[in-house]
């Protein structure tokens, strides 16, 4: 057990944190892709609705599910930075240091910051790019509706 509470002592911040920047990399990404297939997409090239929402909402959900995780990541990271204060702490012999129980806490609550961090704007990217997926539904809804109405 000591060999796992030192491999997490020595990787549990890179492991956490480069998780988070990578999901924060991934959203950024997605975020871009959908922007610009958003603001260059012909509604009056398809025929139907259900190919249409297909192309909308083409990664919509990778985006949500960062969001929504994020936090969880960091709570995680947050955890284990707990748990392996209360591991050091308990191998201290009663030798017992506020100061640094206290820099270990706040350190440990770095992860849940940062998983915040990601998942704030990806949460505001996500319903504002869902926002743009229902304007462009609408504005296929009302070309079909004029035709229909034409014929």
């Amino acid at each position: 057990m000591p060999a796992l509470f030192d491999f997490l002592k020595s990787y549990s911040d890179f492991i956490i944190i480069g998780l988070l920047c990578l999901m924060s990399f991934v959203m950024v990404w997605f975020v871009i892709e959908r922007y610009i297939f958003l603001s260059k997409i012909k509604v009056s090239s398809y025929s139907n609705i259900h190919a249409l929402d297909i192309d909308l909402h083409r990664h919509l959900t990778i985006i949500s599910t960062i969001g929504a995780n994020a936090p969880y990541i960091g709570l995680l990271g947050t955890v284990i930075g707990i748990l392996l204060t209360f591991y050091d702490l308990g191998n201290s012999a009663g030798d017992i240091d506020a100061a640094a129980i206290m820099l270990h806490l706040s350190l440990a609550l770095k992860a849940t910051a940062i998983g915040i961090l990601v998942a704030i704007p990806s949460m505001v990217f996500y319903s504002a790019l869902g926002r743009k997926v229902e304007v462009s539904r609408l504005k296929w809804k009302a070309l079909n509706s004029s035709k229909h109405i034409e014929q």
